[in-house]
């Protein structure tokens, strides 16, 4: 025991977070440049080689797996990257080498430099993979830069004000924001959401979902480790903990549910949700916070000067959505205690449901009463054509596959300019979760409205989403 609480405070101690707090800048509000070089009108790449063109903001493991599928698809090349950061810079540029391409320019120094590479290069669309606390602005900043099309990871923003952010950014410079919520691209959550369509369900009624998975030894690592399993992945390399850098903060200082896109994105498809449907109204509540402390404590000895850290984050935040068409959907953050990996999908309708828990689905008239039926027996029937077109190229990509599907959407998408698969209307009612849970958990479960960021144009807009 005594070795295991050295090793734990050596690798807490080289992860560089502030024992006094766990310090991190707070960059999501500071204002985005507006000179005239991001003032600029729109800025189309073109197309001189027939190539499209890409920059990428921030290089770590994720930038990596992106820029996979990016270079596994034809016609596409890597023009510029960003990050202040040396090591993942380094280590990004001898991951592009060995695709045997031109090397793309690196903008480095200070944490600005993201705007000098907006405004001296021309992109058909760039993607930021940065630390959460960026993403609004910096993918604020791409649009009113010019970059016709932008890929933000998830979640898009920490705040109701920075989603607004988000869609009046898109809507005024004509710029498409894209959230890139691979999870959407599941191939179970396909299935299902082709099960939906095709009525098997009935009509929706409810739905949960969540982000539930042991964090703990993310929040609490320099890096040097490399067993630990992301949904059943293997996450490997120097990278892969870098997160505890900037993500443990977000526990110390914050009480909601502050990363939901993995589960309410795939939910919100099959519920319309922007069109047809929206979400009404949020109220959500938080347990006590035990797990960080105790892991601490477990690791490191009760003198650990962690140990003394407050962490406002609940263990477990539960969000009740209501929906305009009268549904109801549960959304669950759960990241701090011990257990194992689940989203916890549930889309019931009027005649059947999906339980990925289990791997149930049970239709009315199909199955037998009140027999659960094996979710392989009908995904294999209803595999979404995405999956079914591009299972072999897909195959050896990041998250079992669906990190693949999700870039080769993205990029038809650019390709072909037309509007992207999940908006900046996705990706402001999707995050808007995080800062809404926030509200509601403060005010004791106080049930707050949801903004309408497409303002009434959820009545008539249509499904996009894989159609």
């Amino acid at each position: 025991m005594e070795n295991t609480r050295r090793e734990f405070i050596r690798k807490v101690t080289a992860a560089g977070i502030g024992a006094a707090g766990l310090a991190v800048a707070d960059h999501a509000s500071a204002a985005v440049n507006e000179s005239a070089g991001t003032q600029q009108k729109k800025k189309t790449a073109g197309k001189d080689d027939g190539k499209l063109k890409f920059g990428f903001i921030g290089t770590g493991s994720r930038c990596q797996e992106h820029i996979n599928n990016v270079l596994a698809l034809p016609d596409n090349k890597i023009v510029a990257i960003c990050d202040i950061r040396q090591g993942p810079l380094e280590r990004t540029l001898k991951h592009i080498a060995q695709f045997n391409v031109p090397e793309p320019k690196v903008y480095t120094g200070d944490e600005r430099a993201f705007e000098k590479m907006l405004n001296n290069e021309a992109f058909d669309c760039v993607i930021i993979a940065s630390p959460w606390e960026w993403h609004a602005s910096m993918s604020v900043a791409a649009m009113k830069a010019g970059v016709p099309y932008v890929g933000v990871e998830v979640s898009a923003a920490n705040t109701v004000d920075e989603c607004w952010d988000l869609v009046n950014t898109s809507e005024a410079t004509g710029s498409q924001l894209n959230i890139m919520e691979n999870v959407c691209y599941r191939r179970d959550a396909m299935a299902a959401l082709n099960m939906v369509r095709q009525g098997l369900f009935g009509e929706m009624i409810h739905g949960r979902c969540g982000y539930q998975h042991d964090l703990r030894d993310v929040k609490f690592n320099d890096g040097t480790s490399y067993y630990y399993k992301d949904g059943g992945e293997l996450r490997m390399g120097p990278e892969a903990y870098a997160e505890a850098q900037w993500r443990t903060q977000h526990s110390v200082t914050r009480n909601g549910d502050i990363y939901p896109t993995h589960g309410i994105g795939p939910v919100a498809n099959c519920m319309d949700i922007n069109r047809g449907n929206r979400f009404l109204s949020l109220s959500a509540m938080a347990t006590q916070s035990r797990g960080l402390h105790n892991f601490i404590v477990d690791k490191g000895g009760q003198n650990h000067p962690y140990a003394k850290i407050n962490f406002n984050l609940g263990d477990i935040v539960t969000s009740m959505i209501k929906c305009a068409n009268g549904q109801t959907v549960i959304v669950t953050h759960d990241t701090n205690l011990p257990r194992p990996y689940s989203l916890g999908f549930r889309i019931q309708g009027t005649k059947g449901l999906w339980m990925n828990d289990g791997d149930h689905v049970f239709v009315e008239g199909e199955s037998k009463p009140h027999r659960w039926d094996e979710s392989d027996e009908w995904f294999r029937k209803y595999d979404h054509k995405l999956w079914s077109s591009l299972e072999a190229k897909a195959r050896d990509a990041g998250h079992g596959g669906m990190d693949f599907i999700m870039m080769y959407d993205f990029i038809d998408a650019i390709r072909n300019r037309k509007p992207v698969p999940m908006d900046c209307y996705d990706a402001a009612a999707w995050s808007a979760i995080s800062g809404l849970s926030e509200m509601s958990v403060a005010r004791g479960g106080a049930l707050v409205d949801f903004p309408d960021f497409t303002r009434g144009q959820w009545i008539h807009r249509k499904p996009k989403f894989a159609v």
